[in-house]
């Protein structure tokens, strides 16, 4: 049997390339070949495995001439430089480490909350050139002052308890985080507009989002308390940089220290030469310690995936063997589908998820059906997330999951039906596999309906009046924006109603305030799969 072949494209420790040659497979290791897109192009048909880090970008046209490939693993948390969906239409399974760089990052978080309240940076350059400044350079103590965390997951827990270690009293946002869980790691949980209020500093770690990005916006950052210093190790895009640098110069934000900016890699910026501003190129991963267990970790996952068919920390698959995955896949697909279906529409936060499983499906492994829901309600809001960590992340923000089986058969021989459950509301949405393989929702809050999942969708309370299919028609036509599939249910005659639409191009915010105009439209959004 011929070894799988495997290309390291990115700088690797040797560590983890001896872990490929010690477990028998044929590794070319070239850490700069994921700069020349020529070459790297011209190459990758003739591997199985692609391990990279952030320089190689895993596009679409690369993917297209990976006519072997079928894993990528990127060392390290973010896969922004992978085509996801054209990884998973091509069938390559794509990797990557969510945990190996954590402590990293919250330690180069901490750093930089020092250096700015010290000056450090600024106090040795001006040193280094012979002045004596000390007047210059006055500074403050954290000690006993307020840090705001925005986004209270893996890092944010971390910054928050080296935080409290050096005395500082800890609040946080984050819709995701319980009570309970902001008990047990020793912080006040608060909604945004207070910790804006509050916070002397505060540090950003929350993945980039529709839902995240500018969260700091000019208007935020107007509420916040005279004299804030902010931190970003977390992602370019959170704040608005031109409102960041006008809030600097005015003295309203005391100053700012960025490791991530909105472009990178960032050769020009507003906020570069500003004297209370301290930048470092995107440094939050780089230790030796950080790279190595990142490294290691993509060499075994990749390396056992290739010899053995197991999958560990799939961006697009869950953990199944070999046997189970003609039988699950298809239900795999309709849980995560369920899961995003019901994670887009919730905009508050989600303190539990209860799936039933009910006839033939319940005689299955469940447990991959699961993790491939949690992962589709947790996404949208957290983005990355995968299928492996998903339970880890609803844990740390004490989501409760609930699984129930039943023997009922009812309509369908099985179906999955998972409720999303809130302070507010619990709202449900339930699917079925046809004997084609296609998963179809079949229920939408307890409303019986009947539709594919496809990728530009919009989801629309509406009262069941007359009018309203006509108006929306005439509203999509007018924009030149094609119905594919139109789907009504309601609950009874003249009362509300869900209408669920497939068009053939993604909904603009302009047609979103259109639809959501008309009169007899309750509430509408977008949704994308």
């Amino acid at each position: 049997m011929t070894a799988p072949k495997v290309l390291i494209s990115d700088a690797l420790s040797e560590t983890a390339v001896q872990i490929f040659k010690d477990r028998g497979l044929d590794v070319t290791f070239e850490p700069k070949l994921g700069k020349d897109k020529e070459r790297l192009a011209e190459m990758i048909g003739e591997f199985d495995g692609l391990a990279i880090r952030s320089a190689t970008k895993a596009t679409d046209k690369l993917i297209a001439k990976a006519d072997k490939l079928k894993v990528i693993g990127r060392a390290g948390i973010g896969v922004d430089n992978v085509d996801i969906k054209a990884a998973t239409a091509r069938g390559i399974i794509v990797m990557n480490t969510p945990f190996g760089n954590s402590i990293t990052t919250a330690e180069h978080a901490i750093s930089m909350m020092m250096a700015l309240a010290r000056q450090i940076p600024q106090a040795s350059a001006s040193t280094h050139l012979g002045k004596w400044e000390k007047s210059k350079f006055m500074g403050v103590e954290v000690f006993n002052k307020t840090l705001g965390i925005i986004g209270c997951g893996n890092i944010g827990s971390i910054v928050a308890d080296r935080a409290i270690g050096l005395k500082m009293r800890v609040i946080a946002f984050d819709p995701f985080l319980s009570e309970e869980r902001a008990l047990e790691i020793g912080v006040e949980k608060v909604q945004l507009d207070q910790l804006l209020a509050r916070a002397d500093f505060i540090s950003l770690h929350t993945p980039l989002t529709e839902k995240t990005r500018n969260v700091l916006s000019a208007k935020a950052l107007s509420k916040a308390k005279q004299g804030v210093r902010i931190v970003n190790c977390a992602r370019g895009g959170l704040i608005d940089e031109a409102a960041l640098a006008e809030g600097l110069k005015s003295g309203h934000i005391g100053g700012a220290a960025l490791d991530v900016f909105a472009e990178e890699p960032a050769e020009e910026n507003v906020l570069f030469g500003m004297d209370n501003v301290i930048c470092t190129p995107h440094l939050g991963a780089a230790t030796g310690e950080a790279q190595e267990n990142v490294a290691v970790q993509v060499a075994e996952q990749m390396s056992d995936y290739l010899l053995k068919g197991a999958i560990t920390n799939a961006i697009n698959f869950p953990s199944i063997s070999g046997e189970e995955a003609p039988l699950l896949t298809p239900w795999v697909k309709l849980a995560e589908q369920l899961g995003s279906f019901a994670g887009q529409l919730t905009s508050v936060p989600i303190k539990g998820v209860h799936i039933e499983y009910c006839g033939d499906v319940a005689k299955l492994n469940i447990k991959p059906m699961t993790a491939a829901a949690m992962a589709g309600v947790l996404r949208p809001s957290l983005q990355d997330v995968n299928m492996v960590s998903a339970s880890a992340i609803a844990k740390d923000r004490g989501i409760g999951v609930e699984e129930m089986l039943c023997s009922e058969h009812h309509v369908y021989d099985s179906y999955v039906k998972l409720t999303v459950k809130t302070d507010e509301y619990h709202r449900s949405v339930a699917g079925t596999v046809f004997a084609d393989g296609r998963p179809r929702v079949i229920q939408v809050r307890n409303i019986n309906m009947d539709f594919e999942l496809t990728q530009h969708m919009m989801f629309i309370r509406n009262e069941d009046k007359p009018g309203f299919i006509g108006s929306f028609g005439q509203l999509t036509g007018d924009a030149g924006v094609n119905i594919a599939t139109f789907n009504l249910g309601r609950e009874k005659a003249g009362g509300d109603a869900i209408t669920v639409v497939a068009l053939d191009a993604p909904v603009s915010d302009e047609i979103l305030e259109k639809v959501t105009a008309l009169p007899q439209v309750l509430r509408a959004r977008r949704l994308e799969f």
